[in-house]
Parts: structure tokens; sequence; C-alpha cells
């Protein structure tokens, strides 16, 4: 529908909200969602805000092809400075409530300020209203959907909100739509909760309009529907599998962090593996899995829906437990796995669903469990410390450590604070796996170079969202390099980087490029919204997101030493698998980057490069 050329501004100092225009000047520099409210966000904010402050503003945004017959645009994303890093935050999701929110007619929603009471915003089309959340306040991401659906008769009403974790102040805290879907990284849902917001709940009923072209735009995503469908990845691999499909594989290529990356293989990676999730259990001839499915306008269906085994010791007692639900993705089941030698796939399950149902970043949390297991392991912490046994492999540990952090008591509130400042706090900062204080996901960067480099370069921290070079490393998408090597990386992640930033300014899925460039984009964009958006100016306007973002950290206070990975990965080579013998070359790379870029050896952009960019 391009875009609705409304943003909805809410003051919750002051109890008001507001419609303003949405500047098109910028919306042609900057297309939507990641890109556009991120320069909504620079121009308003002060770099060096403290990110739970009330002067800390938080973007929820759509994309142009959010809401649209465009195959996955459902997404939205949240943008803040991120509670976790300190750094610009953008983090993504799926399911419905994107697209909700543009069937109410809205593009973004600007949250300022702090309320004084606990709230949340009701947005029905045009009748906009902040209601009280006291009763919500205390409950969980579940309880609060479900009620909020009761009390407005309407159980199509699209909800995203805060548990008790961002309630709390856990520094990973997420914003949870959908039950299972989620904004899950860099500490979004803490900024909402410190702004004492509890929900937004969406109705629209305006449905999808304003399309430049109706008849080539319904051509072009049809077209770019085929190369989906017709992909091995897109069309076979990831309805079958959902990304858990990856397990098994990155295992075999010695890139799996397996016990807070002291190895790079796990012995038990079979055992929480998709393949696994699909076959029957012998307790009770029951399989993991239920079924694939699906966000807004998704034709790819990578969601998992699982059911645990009742009689596990996680759930034995708890029935609220026993429903079907979102199921593990591959990075949930990684981290709250191999990361802490784990490979009891019902324990990771159980964990699982409590990161969804109390809204914490899975990936920060089961990496700081290994961190903690490892400080367990070399003595540092005790048994009396923590509150139990926490050797590596401990799914009793796992279950216990999760329950602990929501209720936040006793170790849960080390572990709130994610493995840096809890490391930090112990004397052992260098058993933090991560960059700008945000955790690794997946990949074991000695095994696979080029993610060493996206990792240290992330304006976000630590993402393989940001520049998915296991595409190519491993997949041969778009043309297959080689994972062991640094030559040529830097160009590498460079384009990887800035193409994705088009893609989550768009609207659409990421997992989209598995399949499309640029070019089966760029048509779909060029009908649906006003202006000229050539293969070059999309080109452009993913550069430029690129380093508006980088810019804002440079303000905030980021250098060139935070574009860097731990000791572990450049001292202690990998120990298994082909990458054997090799640490991550980021000391090579991270130069040819910056020249790349066309920033200085302090990475910062240069004055040739803000202007050819217009920054």
């Amino acid at each position: 529908m391009g875009w609705t050329r409304k943003i909805l501004r809410v003051d919750l100092s002051n109890g008001t909200c507001k419609s303003e225009p949405l500047n098109m000047e910028w919306a042609q520099q900057y297309l939507g969602q990641r890109g556009l409210a991120t320069k909504y966000f620079v121009e308003e904010v002060d770099p060096k805000v403290d990110p739970l402050a009330p002067a800390n503003k938080l973007i929820m945004a759509t994309g142009p092809l959010t809401g649209t017959p465009a195959s996955t645009g459902g997404r939205y994303s949240v943008i803040t400075k991120g509670a976790l890093t300190g750094a610009i935050a953008c983090s993504n999701s799926g399911g419905y409530f994107g697209a909700e929110l543009k069937f109410a007619g809205w593009d973004m929603v600007i949250f300022e300020g702090k309320s004084a009471k606990p709230v949340y915003l009701s947005i029905e089309d045009d009748k906009v209203e902040l209601r009280d959340a006291a009763h919500l306040w205390g409950k969980t991401v579940w309880q609060t959907e479900e009620i909020i659906k009761k009390s407005h008769q309407d159980p199509q009403v699209r909800v995203c909100s805060i548990g008790r974790a961002g309630e709390n102040g856990v520094m990973y805290a997420c914003i949870v739509n959908d039950l299972h879907r989620a904004a899950g990284r860099s500490g979004v849902g803490t900024v909402m909760g410190s702004k004492n917001l509890k929900a937004v709940a969406v109705r629209g009923t305006k449905g999808a309009g304003a399309i430049k072209n109706p008849k080539a735009f319904m051509q072009a995503a049809a077209a770019a529907k085929k190369v989906l469908v017709d992909n091995a990845v897109t069309g076979q691999g990831l309805p079958t599998f959902g990304t858990q499909v990856l397990m098994n594989v990155i295992n075999e290529m010695g890139a799996l962090p397996t016990r807070n990356h002291r190895d790079v293989q796990f012995e038990s990676a079979r055992k929480i593996s998709a393949e696994a999730m699909a076959e029957k259990r012998p307790t009770d001839g029951k399989s993991h899995l239920v079924t694939n499915a699906a966000c807004f306008g998704c034709t790819i269906a990578c969601g998992r829906i699982s059911k645990i085994d009742e009689t596990h010791f996680s759930v034995v007692n708890k029935p609220q437990y026993w429903g079907a639900s979102g199921g593990l993705e591959y990075e949930a089941a990684w981290a709250l796995g191999a990361a802490n030698g784990v490979g009891d796939l019902e324990a990771l399950q159980y964990a699982n669903l409590i990161c969804n149902e109390d809204g914490f970043d899975p990936i920060t949390f089961g990496a700081t469990v290994a961190a903690a297991m490892e400080l367990y392991d070399l003595g540092i912490l005790s048994k009396e410390q923590i509150g139990l046994e926490a050797p590596f492999g401990s799914a009793q540990a796992l279950v216990a450590l999760a329950e602990m952090l929501v209720k936040g008591e006793g170790f849960g509130k080390d572990l709130a604070l994610g493995s840096a400042r809890m490391c930090a706090k112990y004397g052992r900062p260098e058993l933090s796996m991560g960059v700008k204080q945000q955790e690794f996901p997946a990949y074991d960067s000695r095994g696979i170079q080029g993610m060493g480099l996206a990792y240290a370069t992330s304006n976000r921290g630590a993402c393989h969202l940001r520049g998915y070079t296991v595409a190519s490393e491993v997949l041969g998408i778009p043309v297959k390099t080689d994972p062991l090597v640094t030559e040529g990386k830097a160009d590498l992640v460079k384009a990887f980087q800035d193409a994705t930033s088009v893609f989550d300014s768009a609207g659409v899925c990421v997992f989209t490029t598995f399949a499309w460039s640029l070019a089966d984009l760029q048509p779909q964009l060029d009908a649906a919204c006003d202006g000229d958006w050539t293969m070059e100016k999309l080109t452009l306007v993913g550069e430029r997101i690129w380093n508006m973002e980088r810019l804002f950290n440079n303000a905030a206070g980021f250098t060139a030493k935070d574009d860097d990975l731990p000791p572990r990965l450049k001292t202690e080579p990998a120990k298994t698998g082909p990458a054997k013998g090799l640490v991550n070359g980021i000391d090579k790379m991270r130069p040819e980057y910056y020249k790349a870029r066309g920033w200085n050896p302090e990475g910062v952009p240069s004055k040739e490069t803000r202007a050819r960019l217009g920054l």
C-alpha cells in the first residue's frame, strides 16, 4: 500500500496522542520501517541518552509493503536506543501486528516520555487513546493478550506487549506479539517497560490501499512468490524443517558454538534438531512438532508449533504448558541447547515457552546461562551463589534458571544483566561471548569467517540478521564462498548489510533473501510506492541507512575498538571439524571493511562518504 502518510505521536508523560503527516522527503530517502523510523529517531534523540531515561524514544514502524499482498508483508520493527547495548536498536517481528497497524492507517507510532502509571495504547483506526493498565501490570504476555481481547470484545484485535521481564528491567526483554512472535533483541522490551507502557492493541479496518500501480504490483508480487516457491530453501527446506534445518548442517561444518564457545561441535546436536522434532517420542508416541505456521501474507511458513511431552520433569505438574504453542527456532534451540551443552529437546521447549510467555530474548538468555555455567565450571561461582548445581549439560539447571529469571529471585537477578555485565561483575569479562554487550547467535566465526566480521561491525551488536553471510559461505546463495578464508569477506559483508537494510525497511521478511535479490524486491516497491525506485536508488538507500546507524553509534561513543570479537575467538583455535586449528581473522578483515565502506581507520564515515549518501 505504499505509505499511509500518517504517523502517531504518543506523549506518555502528558497522556496525549496526536496525528502527524509523514515526512515524504525522508520516505524517499529511507523507504520505511527500519530506515525511516531510524531517521526520525536520530533526528529527535540525543545519542548520549540513557536508554532507560524518559528522553529515550521508542518507535514502532511498518514498511511500505507491510499489509500488502507482497509475500511476507507482515513485518514491523521497534527502533530505540537498546537497553542491553547502548547502541542503536532495531528489532524486527512478524506475526500479524504489523499488518494490523497498517490497516488502522498508521505508518509508525512514536512513543516519548514516561507514563506516571502503567498504561496501554488502544488503536481502532483513527480512534486512539491511552488506557489504564494497572490490572495488566504483573501479568504475562499470554495473559495480557487474552485480557485485552476480552475487554475489547474483539478476538481480531492484535496485541504486542511486554511480560514481567520488561517490567522488572531484565536487560534483554522483548516485545511479543501474537503470543510467540517477538521484536526480540537488544532490550527493546526493557525500554518499553521503563516507560510504564504495557501493551499496544490495534484493530484496523481500512485495509491496504494507495498502491501506485495495482496491476503492475500484483504482477510483480506474483512473480516474486513463484521465485520463493521454486527455491529449495524457501519452497522446501524452511516450510518442512523451519530454521532448525540448520542444526545438523552447522554442527557438521564445525561452526556450532558449544559450551560457551569452548567447542565448535555438539555431540547431541542430533537430539535437538529439526529431525528430532519430527520424530515420535517413546513416551507418548507423539512428535514434538505439531505443524508449521506462517505470519501474515507469508508463503514460506517457517514457523513451528510444538507440543511438549506432558510427562517431562519441567511440566509434569504444570498443565498450563501442555498445549501446542510456539516451537523452537534454530537460534533458540542453539542458545538454550548447544551453548549450554544441553541435549534435552523438551527442556529446551519449556525454556522457550518461558521466554515467549514473559518476553525475554532466548539468544541472550541462553548465552548468559552458558557464561554462568563456565563460571561455575571454573569455580568462580558456587552452588550457594547460584542456588543450585549448574554444570554444562544440566537440563535441570537450565529450567530452574529460566524460572529464577522470571521471578527476579536470587541468581536470576544476575542473569537479568546479560552475559557482559554478569561476567564483568565476577571479574571475567572475557567470558562473555558477544559484541557491544549483545550475545552471539548460533554460528561460530572460526568456522564461518565472514560472520565474525558481520558480528563485529553490526550496528546493533552481535547479530546474524544484519549480514547473513551464512547464506553465501554455507548455502552458496547467491554465490558460494569459502567459509574458512578471510579474503573477499569485507565486500561480501558490506553487500549483505546494505541489501538487508532495504529488505528490513520495505516491510518484508529477511528470509525472502534466500531466494530473492534486490532485483526481485525492486519491481514490487516501484509499483507500490510513489517515486522512481530503481536498483541504483535502492542500493544507495541501503548504504545510507547503514551509515546513518553507524554515525549515531559513533556519536553515542562507539569506536573501532567496539568492532571486535572476544579473545577466545581470536586466540583459541577450533578443536574439531573443518575449521580445526583456525581462529577468526577479524583483525585482517576489519581494515579492509572500513576501506570498502569509505570510513577512516577509526571506523568513522568520511566526509566524502557522508556527502555521497546525503548524510
